[in-house]
């Protein structure tokens, strides 16, 4: 506690502010249960737990995911953003439907705009001090990644955490608030998101591949950024993002769902899948 002095009258009490270390654990803890509360919705919703047009209600949930209301709410907020639920004034959170072809648009979609953003990045930078804050994000995911062929839930929510810290200094490095708005919006649609991994991955040895050759890509967008090579960092970045595709079509085709799921599932798994041209 630290006491703040005041010009007032002796007699006045001493106003008392606490520092902000008081507060830490409680904010640590609430954001770990966020994140995990974020997790474990998303694969409710990609597994059909809900039905198409349901109201979530929180507090049952909230008992169900042993998390507090309030890291709940922030949670559906955050796939309210993704485009899995949709916020309406008398309802609260209701589920929305989408099908895999959403899904590869969605990303798609991201990609280009994210490698116009390192197109401009290269050419915008004044001085190399500028990239370094997103080379050393890049090479802490590449570290991550090889150190744990199999990440633990830890591992994988800061594997999680780094990637949307890469994904949001290359769009600060564009100097676009053009870009920065589209890309939010493409955001918005289901799995759009850099940050829209699935419950399951972290514990799938056959995906770490990816993992490695996602965090390999960061590292050479940096290095084309550096090199003032727009066209390269263009189209590596759609090259990542084609990747990022693959990892949740293995995602998903690996899912294994009961017969007698409660309702239907929101990603409609029987539309034709698209030829992977990620290669």
């Amino acid at each position: 506690m630290r006491r703040i002095k005041t010009s007032k009258a002796p007699s006045e009490v001493t106003a008392v502010e606490p520092t902000p270390v008081e507060s830490t654990g409680g904010a640590s803890k609430a954001s770990s249960q966020t994140a995990r509360a974020v997790l474990s919705l998303r694969e409710m919703l990609v597994q059909g737990h809900f039905r198409p047009g349901e109201r979530i209600r929180e507090v049952p949930l909230a008992a169900q995911l042993k998390v507090s209301r309030i890291p709940l709410h922030l949670a559906l907020e955050r796939l309210a953003h993704e485009g899995f639920l949709e916020i309406r004034p008398t309802r609260g959170f209701v589920v929305q439907r989408f099908s895999t072809e959403d899904i590869y648009d969605a990303i798609e979609l991201r990609g280009l705009l994210e490698g116009a953003a390192a197109k401009l990045a290269a050419q915008r930078f004044k001085h190399v001090s500028e990239l370094s804050p997103l080379q050393a994000t890049s090479y802490e995911i590449l570290a991550l990644v090889r150190r744990h062929k199999k990440l633990t839930m830890e591992t994988f929510n800061l594997y999680i955490d780094l990637n949307a810290r890469f994904h949001a200094g290359l769009i600060d490095l564009s100097r676009s608030r053009m870009l920065r708005r589209a890309i939010q919006q493409a955001c918005s649609l289901p799995f759009a998101s850099p940050s829209a991994f699935l419950k399951r991955q972290y514990v799938s040895s056959d995906l770490w591949e990816l993992f490695l050759i996602c965090a390999d890509q960061h590292c050479e967008i940096v290095d084309a950024i550096l090199n003032r090579d727009g066209m390269r960092a263009e189209l590596l970045t759609r090259e990542h993002a084609r990747v990022a595709r693959r990892n949740l079509e293995d995602a998903l085709r690996n899912s294994e769902l009961p017969p007698d799921v409660a309702g239907a599932r929101l990603i409609e798994l029987a539309s034709p899948v698209r030829p992977n041209t990620a290669r």
